[in-house]
């Protein structure tokens, strides 16, 4: 049985110039969507690295190249995410 290999593209706050508002935003591999969560999380957690996902207008319907951002991977130092200070 053969298995299709995926590959996931993880993409951190650095790599998107450190933006600071929430918007569409044009990039070389195309348009991104950052939300105001996913800049809280960039912001509690700079190293963050999220993994891009393709927009689907419809299901298997890829738009283009438009992308936003799924689940992230935090640095293993970082501080647990529910800590009260």
């Amino acid at each position: 049985m053969a298995v299709d290999k995926i590959t996931v593209d993880k993409i951190t706050w650095d790599r998107v110039g450190r933006v600071t508002e929430p918007g569409r935003y044009m990039y070389t591999f195309g348009w991104l969507t950052i939300t105001a969560g996913d800049l809280d999380i960039w912001k509690r957690y700079p190293e963050a690295a999220f993994t891009l996902l393709a927009h689907y207008s419809e299901p298997d319907e890829a738009v283009g190249e438009e992308f936003h951002l799924g689940a992230f991977d935090i640095t293993p130092d970082a501080p647990a995410p529910f800590t009260t200070h």
